[in-house]
């Protein structure tokens, strides 16, 4: 493996979650997105776990609710398989919302009941506070810095990846 050319020098160092600022420049990316994906994640889970509602029902209730024509469970499980933990996890929630009659079935194509919309607003509300609780201290300026910044590290991997 060649040694990428540019601007940055700085020799990695090994995970360190008490790492000054000072050090941040040397810590793994890995590492610290890693960590911000679980505890996002455990957080908003946790949250959503005291209305007893899990997170790919939230994705399921969105994605039913977002497209223009009312899709069959199939396409929903493709469109969202990949997000879920494991390849059931998105048909399972289908199943428990339909249990709820927060979904229905007409056609084979699946549509939002009233229940079901109104525990999608509340669902958004309390996504919306959970988002408020992950962004304190943070502006839109410095978190669209941080997603550009993630988003070219990615860019460069799947560059390296296939050369």
């Amino acid at each position: 493996m060649e040694a990428p050319s540019g601007p940055t020098t700085t020799d990695q160092a090994p995970a360190n979650p008490a790492a000054t600022d000072d050090m941040l420049a040397g810590q793994p990316i890995g590492y610290w997105a890693g960590l911000a994906h679980a505890t996002v994640t455990r957080y908003l889970r946790d949250t959503m776990a005291r209305t007893d509602v899990a997170q790919p029902q939230y994705w399921v209730l969105n994605v039913v609710n977002s497209l223009p024509e009312p899709p069959t469970p199939e396409e929903v499980v493709a469109q969202l398989t990949h997000l879920a933990d494991g390849p059931y996890d998105i048909a399972r929630a289908v199943d428990q919302l339909l249990h709820r009659a927060w979904l229905r079935t007409d056609d084979g194509r699946l549509s939002l009941t009233d229940t079901g919309q109104a525990a999608r607003a509340r669902l958004r509300a309390l996504v919306t506070e959970v988002r408020a609780v992950v962004h304190q201290g943070v502006d839109d300026e410095e978190y669209v810095a941080a997603l550009k910044v993630l988003r070219r590290m990615v860019a460069n991997v799947e560059a390296a990846e296939s050369a």
